[in-house]
């Protein structure tokens, strides 16, 4: 699977109609990932460590995994439509 292609599932996702639903999972995950960011920055600055660079592992396992793993167990387990049997 190439960049195209993940691109045109994207496009075409984002181009149906949200739900009212959909649209509070995606503002809940994308401010989860807002706000485990500036955790993550926050505890850099005020580390005792002389490293004050951005944790980027921290954020993408407490910040990214978490708030996109939900979405991958919906498109695993979700059923198919019975038209494309």
């Amino acid at each position: 699977m190439n960049f195209e292609n993940i691109k045109n599932i994207l496009v075409k996702n984002f181009q149906e109609k949200l739900t009212q639903k959909s649209k509070l999972y995606i503002s809940i995950s994308l401010g989860w990932i807002i706000f485990i960011g500036y955790l993550t920055w926050w505890n850099g600055l005020k580390s005792m460590s002389l490293d004050k660079s951005f944790r980027w592992d921290e954020w993408f396992w407490f910040g990214i995994i978490p708030a996109v793993a939900p979405y991958l167990f919906h498109f695993i387990w979700k059923k198919k439509d019975t038209e494309d049997h």
